[in-house]
């Protein structure tokens, strides 16, 4: 049983699958025109419209299949999605004549949807489009000075629409109406990282059956999670593969081994470090550093199971955001949405390969993982641990990298998070990294001229990684990395600190 949201481009519908989730509420989100049979198959309690950048008027704007509004479920319009239901139950729905865009105040609210939340509502809107006039059967439930018909319900066939967005964390009591709409929906509050353990190793048990699985291993969260997971699942049949490539964090290779191996898994850590330095040697382009990184990923995998033996799947620690990122969404291998960056575990695999691809966590986000990973016993350390790319530091150091550059990163990048630790900063960072940059300026160090490289320091904070600020570290923190860091790495001369959010940029930089 599940809520379905169906897509019609609001940059803000996956926010609404993680609010339903943190509410203890199964949900899924399927392309907004996904037909009837595909919708069923989730067995719906509730549907939500979300929003999108289409006007309802539009000859070609998107809408759901034949069938959908019938269904004797309740349904819960947002933003385009409620204009939607106003026109196709006889509305009118025209454009504005005020745009309404970030907060604004409900002068007045009421009905199911606001059932015991008091008080100022300020509520986030993105509209340029409103309920002129009301359907039959509808009421007015909610109004801001700019915009009379701001939510609107018809208990008898329990169609709700609200014109703002209740999943965005502008919306602070957005949380509470959405909670009102399981409510309504009758949707069990089940969704728990007991229940998640429970249906994902299920999952697993029927997907691989009696094959035997390989599982890349990075030492982050994610993979490690995964291990312990697929170790409960498939027992033996599992080995876990740490590829030791040559772009790790410092300590890095010793730290994982003595942090899984005590838990059970079977690890094996493999030295690839010279043939990734080698392929890499020269390269300079970010995207070319991703394949190429992916391919070799995949290269050594392959070698290591012939060595091994006999696999029948390949296991990736694939997540939400990455799949987003890479493809522009979850249920379409064309949604029209841009490529900003590839993920080297989200391409797929090389069809010369007889490895079949297990990705459990292809429909999580990073805050569930966390959670199975408490339960599934992973240390703190490694369970809190920030995100670290999959292609390692060769991200992080600017144009063609060098086992030289490698070590000067490995020693700033100890130095920064180091600090955030030493100094109860790292915990309210989402993510931290340092960066080397190709630039080069002058300095003086002992009364001596110096030509050396420029380190970058970025740290973000962020719910969901979808979106993100800069983190507002201390002046006081920061001087001391940067004169911790000239002094200790004598090939840097310069550090910045990087502040600017996501969007327009990454986290990170390339």
């Amino acid at each position: 049983m599940s809520v379905v949201i169906l897509d019609f481009g609001s940059q803000y519908t996956r926010l609404i699958t993680r609010r339903f989730r943190e509410l203890g509420a199964y949900s899924v989100i399927l392309p907004g025109t996904a037909p009837l049979e595909r919708i069923m198959r989730e067995r719906p309690q509730g549907i939500v419209l979300s929003g999108g950048p289409s006007s309802v008027y539009d000859e070609h704007a998107p809408r759901p299949a034949p069938g959908v509004l019938e269904l004797d479920i309740p349904i819960l319009g947002v933003c385009y999605g409620m204009q939607f239901l106003a026109q196709q139950a006889g509305g009118e729905v025209r454009r504005a004549g005020k745009r309404e865009y970030g907060k604004a105040d409900l002068t007045r609210y009421s009905g199911d949807l606001f059932a015991g939340i008091q008080g100022e509502f300020v509520a986030w809107m993105s509209h340029s489009d409103s309920v002129v006039t009301l359907p039959k059967g509808y009421e007015v439930v909610a109004e801001t000075e700019d915009t009379p018909v701001t939510a609107i319900e018809n208990t008898q066939t329990r169609r709700y629409g609200v014109q703002f967005h209740p999943e965005v964390v502008h919306t602070p009591k957005g949380g509470q109406l959405l909670a009102n709409f399981l409510t309504i929906c009758g949707v069990e509050r089940d969704w728990t990282a007991e229940h998640i353990i429970d249906e994902l190793v299920s999952d697993v048990q029927q997907q691989v059956g009696s094959g035997k699985v390989l599982l890349a291993i990075s030492g982050g969260v994610d993979s490690s999670t995964l291990g312990l997971l697929l170790a409960r699942a498939v027992g033996e049949n599992l080995t876990a593969v740490f590829i030791d490539h040559g772009l790790l964090r410092l300590g890095e290779r010793e730290q994982v081994e003595a942090a899984l191996k005590p838990l059970g898994v079977n690890l094996i850590t493999v030295d690839a470090r010279t043939e990734f330095m080698d392929a890499l040697s020269g390269v300079s382009d970010p995207e070319e550093k991703r394949k190429i990184i992916g391919r070799e990923f995949i290269r050594a995998f392959e070698r290591e199971a012939r060595t091994l033996g006999s696999f029948d799947f390949l296991a990736q620690g694939t997540l939400y955001p990455d799949v987003i990122e890479s493809s522009g969404g979850l249920h379409s291998e064309k949604s029209g949405a841009a490529n900003i960056k590839s993920h080297h575990n989200v391409g797929g695999l090389p069809a010369d390969l007889n490895f079949k691809l297990v990705e459990p966590f292809r429909t999580l986000f990073k805050d569930e993982v966390r959670a199975l990973a408490r339960l599934l016993g992973l240390p703190e350390h490694i369970r809190m641990r920030h995100p670290f790319p999959g292609p390692g530091l060769a991200i992080r150091c600017l144009g063609a990298i060098s086992e030289e550059k490698m070590d000067i990163l490995r020693r700033v990048d100890d130095i920064f998070i180091s600090g955030l630790r030493e100094f109860g900063l790292y915990d309210g960072c989402s993510q931290a990294l340092a960066i080397l940059t190709p630039i080069q300026s002058v300095g003086v160090m002992g009364d001596e001229r110096t030509y050396s490289y420029t380190a970058a320091l970025r740290a973000v904070t962020t719910d969901d990684f979808m979106t993100a600020e800069w983190a507002r570290l201390p002046y006081d923190f920061l001087a001391t990395m940067s004169n911790r860091i000239v002094n200790q790495v004598h090939e840097i001369n310069r550090v910045v600190y990087d502040i600017t959010g996501k969007p327009p940029a990454t986290i990170e930089w390339e």
